[in-house]
């Protein structure tokens, strides 16, 4: 199933995306898609009965906002350094183990709403990822296969970064994570069943009309799984988290002088295969 959340933010209502492509609404069903949803496989299975039968009712999509696809986000939890052509490009070892760091949920935005510079910010940059959503609780899995089956469905991230703020301001990278918009998300929730293997997706990111990032998560230094099994041993996964999995080569910071990083005005595209596109204008905060 395509899973979504239209409508103004912070008043989204959750709709479905049929096999027809027709937008249907969920409201009568369900009050959001979250991770009270997600853990609750008897409304699951509900949706699906819905839609398989066509007995939910359509919306029209014309000038609807979509929103990010997974309200009452927890926590987002991402991988950096997970392609071996990305850690390549910037001159880094692969890691022995998965870098962690974290986003505020409140860096998450739909999938098309603005993106800010923010003020001062010379080294905005851009990143496709697979964003991972979690369905069940995650704590000391025992096994990457484990992991997979904490896994509610999948979509598309964009792991806006401020490389100035991250890399040389000192301290964590969080600096240059966590500003206001710097985590697009969606436009689907695609639930796990229609992703029978999630290390042969395809990631594209455009710039302006001008492809960047053309990688595969087959290129993933650690799998799905084994992300997902990996932070279990250091944090609880619950219900509606989100993991962003890391990106491919191509981010502005690894390119020649002068590194083409984004500033107002800019547009950038992105798609996963089978989970949807996105697309922001960007704009001076």
């Amino acid at each position: 199933m395509k899973l979504l959340r239209v409508g103004t933010a912070g008043s989204e209502r959750p709709a479905l995306l049929d096999a027809d492509g027709t937008l249907r609404d969920l409201s009568g069903l369900v009050p959001d898609i979250d991770g009270t949803l997600l853990a609750d496989g008897a409304a699951m299975e509900r949706i699906r009965a819905a839609a398989t039968a066509g007995d939910l009712p359509a919306l029209d999509a014309a000038g609807l906002r979509v929103g990010p696809p997974v309200g009452r986000i927890g926590k987002v939890v991402c991988i950096g350094l997970n392609y071996h052509d990305h850690a390549r490009e910037t001159g880094a070892q692969p890691p022995a183990e998965p870098v962690v760091f974290l986003k505020a949920p409140d860096t998450v935005v739909g999938p098309h709403d603005t993106v800010l510079v923010p003020r001062r910010s010379v080294k905005t940059d851009w990143e496709v990822e697979l964003a991972v959503v979690i369905g069940r609780t995650a704590r000391y899995l025992g096994s990457a296969e484990e992991g997979l089956a904490c896994v509610a469905g999948y979509a598309v991230a964009h792991d806006v970064s401020e490389r100035e703020w991250q890399i040389e301001r000192g301290g964590t990278w969080d600096k240059g994570k966590n500003c206001e918009t710097f985590n697009p998300l969606g436009p689907w929730l695609v639930t796990a069943d229609e992703v029978p293997d999630p290390q042969r997706l395809s990631l594209r990111l455009w710039v302006n009309g001008e492809l960047r990032q053309d990688g595969t998560t087959a290129d993933q230094i650690f799998p799905v799984g084994e992300v997902v099994h990996y932070l279990s041993q250091f944090m609880t996964l619950h219900p509606g988290d989100v993991v962003n999995t890391g990106t491919p080569a191509g981010v502005a910071m690894g390119q020649p002088e002068p590194k083409p990083y984004l500033r107002a005005g800019d547009v950038v595209e992105l798609e996963v295969a089978g989970l949807g596109r996105q697309r922001q204008s960007l704009k001076g905060a």
